[in-house]
């Protein structure tokens, strides 16, 4: 692999691990559950996409094809982080009303 191949998968990797860090202060410093499960959703997916990127350009490069296997990977990621989300806000809202907490506000009402 060339030098060039080898700073842009750097780059790429390590883009992936500060998403993570940030989504990780994110958890450690937002307020309840509901706002904490923002950061890591958006940030997983993002951090995937990276490494998904980073591995492309590595096996394109070594192989001296395009690579593109790892999209598989990205694609399962990218429909079941988002369900996995949604499935976690309703068991959370389900506790909170098990508990009898106050819930979230709805969402307004958008204009017709």
């Amino acid at each position: 692999m060339t030098p060039w191949s080898d700073l842009v998968v750097a780059a790429l990797l390590l883009g992936s691990g500060m998403v993570v860090l940030l989504a990780a202060l994110g958890l450690w410093r937002l307020p309840d559950f509901f706002a904490r499960m923002h950061a890591p959703a958006l940030a997983s997916t993002l951090a995937a996409w990276l490494v998904v990127a980073a591995s492309i350009v590595h096996f394109s490069i070594r192989d001296g094809s395009l690579a593109l296997h790892t999209w598989l990977i990205i694609i399962v990621l990218s429909i079941t982080a988002p369900i996995t989300t949604i499935v976690l806000a309703r068991a959370g809202l389900f506790r909170q009303r098990q508990a009898g907490d106050p819930l979230p506000p709805p969402l307004a009402h958008a204009p017709d």
